[in-house]
């Protein structure tokens, strides 16, 4: 513990990292009840189907079984989601995808319950599927939601800047190519799960892996016909997130499930198949573009067509195609851009919020054709990007302008001095027997926030305790990206206090109050925002008593200190204990609320999206990998990797840095193994044995600097950092091969196979 108050800028210890590292801190996953029911859900099995009979009386028969309900048993809409309320809590008259619930089941164990589930007969009548991109495309397909009016598309939506693609015919070189993403897994430890129950007063209390408890509240309310009074939701720190448990899980089948059992707790926990089965994903995609520029480099002309196979339900994608369309020009000046997109309706898993959120499948696609372009104009590949990275006051490819901080070109400045990029040729010399090496430049950018037309609010809580203490109130959910830790750094900071002075309370619904998602970048931008304020309000409550109590006529002559407040002039002091020991309970509580900056001026372009364009606030990165390619395998191991980033000034050097590392391990992972294997809508690759995953013998030693700037807006000058770096591994990598002499692969992941062949085919456009 630090015997002095945190400094902005220096290492700063997590405060959880004790209780976690020590197996004492509790998950959602830890919580059990006295007298527990368990929860499970007979699922669909079929992609597509009208279903005729759901059969449970074998499994009501069944000793230790509580309760058996189906879709006629859900009151209210029995309907979830976050902008669209298109997904079932139990299917009642349809299923669109194979995971699906159509039946929940209570029971007194876990084993009464997998036998109950298997007892349950389910008739469906199956219906044509839709499984591709292609399928949904046509106009002859099976309509997956037929009160749709887009039919199979959930939104359709062009960006135009300029003269959009026209302006193609004006430009001296110009490729063409198209570019194929998976679907993508969150693997995260903690599988989705949670526990409720129903209070003698009536209220549904829930406990559960969630990066969105205020949201959670209002969806459960909806869904169910419940008050949104009547609901508590309880956030404890979450085994990862990454997205995937942005937006319901579990926690309308827990509510449901509390209100049949007899206010005993009941659980509900995914094992790894299930969580691979029913769990959101990362959107597939297929992108084609068209890039064009003029001899000298100068990018001059982007159209590209996006397709986001969202799958059965609209979850967030329409909003994550918005971001992906948003960045689909990479981090540059292009002055005409068109920029076409597809979130397509699928029988396959429901795909939403991944870290990186849409703008991971369009770095892919950016940065490689930034390579190839600079190949056909024999442009060296870090300086065509220098030549056309945004600066203050350029618009961006979708036509915003740029007004906050922005530093690629920074970002781009710190790689051309790195020894990993000037002795490149060196580090390809060393490649061993039957081995190519390559080095692989990719610059990418990552929006934060939620955009305009959902408005991003955070509002901090903090106390004053009679002991003097602080409490810092927090609303917004801890996945392990450390922003619990920045809390407790910015409010030691602010008020001048020890770390040990200073507690955090997780999110709970009756506790703290509505800061939005853990999503999106903004958490500690937003929350930390509010936190300074109620700090500063707090600061000058303190020093108003103390002014009466030490007989000050001025606050500005008063000094805030670790425990104490003195006066300088006559070294006459007060304890915060004593002091606190004077307020009324209202006195000890500051709050405020903030609200994150908008574009003020939008393009007129993008006009179908009603959420989620544009933004006005961005972070940087520019990579380098050094890849190793074996020619007798095709295995690609990863050599040394580094990731410039600007993010604004950096709070806490320690966790920013475990931010990038934890990114780029997990955009290793999307770049060479990630692949979720769906065949005819079923899920093939359902368990950590099939699906993989890189684990520490998998990845280099990943070096993380930062191009350090100072966002006027931001908390202590900082700008978010969780996904930015995510974007960068896979365009890095396929750069690296495609530098290796390896044919330039359009599809990921960079398996072997692929990889072999490429190297067998050798280079070529």
């Amino acid at each position: 513990m630090t015997t002095r108050p945190p400094k902005i800028g220096r290492d700063f210890l997590r405060p959880d990292a004790p209780a976690k590292a020590a197996g004492v801190e509790k998950y959602a996953v830890d919580h059990y009840g006295e007298n527990l029911l368990w929860a499970g859900v007979r699922r669909a099995g079929v992609p597509h189907g009208l279903i005729r009979r759901v059969d449970a009386a074998a499994a009501r028969s069944l000793p230790g079984v509580r309760a058996v309900l189906t879709g006629g048993d859900v009151p209210g809409t029995n309907r979830q989601g976050i902008v669209h309320k298109d997904q079932p809590v139990l299917c009642d008259a349809k299923v669109r995808y194979a995971g699906d619930p159509v039946a929940l089941v209570l029971a007194a164990d876990r084993e009464t319950l997998r036998r109950a589930l298997a007892l349950i007969e389910v008739d469906i009548a199956p219906l044509p599927g839709v499984f591709t991109i292609d399928d949904a495309l046509n106009h002859d397909a099976p309509r997956l939601h037929e009160d749709h009016p887009g039919g199979n598309a959930l939104l359709q939506a062009t960006i135009e800047a300029g003269d959009g693609a026209k302006a193609l015919a004006e430009c001296d070189v110009v490729v063409t190519e198209t570019f194929t993403v998976p679907i993508q897994a969150h693997a995260f430890l903690e599988t989705e799960n949670g526990i409720a129950r129903r209070e003698e007063d009536g209220r549904i209390v829930i406990i559960v892996s969630t990066q969105a408890p205020f949201r959670d509240r209002w969806e459960v309310s909806h869904a169910l016909g419940l008050p949104m009074d009547g609901i508590r939701v309880i956030a404890p720190y979450l085994g990862g997130g990454f997205g995937g448990k942005d937006g319901a899980t579990v926690q309308c089948l827990l509510a449901l499930a509390a209100m049949h059992a007899d206010g005993r707790w009941v659980k509900m926990w995914w094992d790894r198949e299930e969580s691979f089965q029913a769990g959101y994903k990362r959107h597939a995609a297929r992108l084609h573009y068209h890039l064009g520029a003029k001899a000298d480099g100068t990018l001059h002309a982007l159209h590209c067509r996006v397709y986001y196979d969202t799958g059965a339900y609209a979850h967030l994608g329409g909003e994550v195609m918005a971001l992906g369309m948003e960045h689909a020009g990479g981090p540059y000046r292009i002055p005409h851009t068109r920029i076409e997109g597809w979130c397509l309706y699928t029988n396959n898993p429901v795909a939403g919020a991944m870290r990186g959120f849409g703008v991971m499948q369009v770095s892919f696609a950016f940065e490689s054709m930034m390579d190839i372009l600079a190949a056909r104009l024999r442009l060296d590949p870090l300086e065509i990007r220098r030549k056309n990275a945004l600066r203050v006051g350029d618009r961006n490819s979708a036509g915003v302008l740029m007004t906050s901080s922005t530093g690629i070109g920074a970002c781009l400045d710190a790689i051309a001095d790195h020894p990993l990029w000037k002795d490149r040729a060196v580090w390809k010399a060393a490649a061993g027997p039957n081995k190519r090496r390559g080095v692989g430049l990719a610059a990418v950018f990552n929006a934060m926030g939620y955009g305009r037309g959902l408005p991003d609010t955070a509002v901090a809580k903090l106390e004053i305790t009679p002991t003097g203490r602080f409490v810092v109130y927090s609303g917004v959910a801890d996945m392990g990206q450390g922003n619990a830790t920045a809390f407790v750094q910015i409010a030691g900071a602010a008020l001048n206090q020890e770390e040990g002075m200073i507690d955090l309370v997780q999110p709970d619904t009756d506790r703290t109050l509505p800061s939005g998602s853990a999503a999106a970048s903004r958490t500690t931008y937003t929350y930390g925002n509010a936190l300074i304020r109620a700090c500063q309000d707090m600061r000058r409550r303190i020093l108003g008593r103390a002014s009466m109590l030490l007989l000050v006529d001025r606050l500005e002559d008063l000094g805030l200190l670790p425990g104490r407040v003195r006066h300088p002039a006559t070294g006459r002091e007060i304890p915060l204990a004593m002091l606190a020991a004077t307020l009324t309970t209202p006195e000890r509580f500051c709050v405020y609320q903030y609200l994150m900056p908008v574009v003020p001026d939008p393009p007129a372009t993008g006009k179908a999206f009603k959420i989620g364009f544009p933004h006005l606030l961005f972070s940087y990165g520019c990579h380098l990998a050094l890849v190793e390619a074996d020619e007798l395998t095709g295995e690609t191991t990863v050599r040394d990797y580094l990731a410039v980033t600007e993010a604004g000034r950096i709070l806490n050097p320690q966790t920013s840095v475990q931010q990038v590392q934890g990114a780029i391990a997990q955009g290793i992972g999307y770049a060479l193994h990630e692949d979720l294997q769906v065949e005819g809508g079923i899920v093939q690759t359902d368990d950590l044995g099939k699906y993989i995953i890189p684990t520490a013998l998998d990845l280099p030693d990943i070096r993380a600097v930062f191009a350090q700037a100072y966002e006027e807006t931001g908390p202590f000058g900082m700008k978010g950092l969780g996904e930015v770096a995510s974007n960068g591994p896979l365009p890095a990598i396929a750069n690296a091969l495609a530098d290796a002499g390896a044919a330039r692969i359009f599809r990921s992941p960079l398996t072997p196979e692929r990889v072999l062949a490429s190297l067998q085919q050798g280079p070529g456009m």
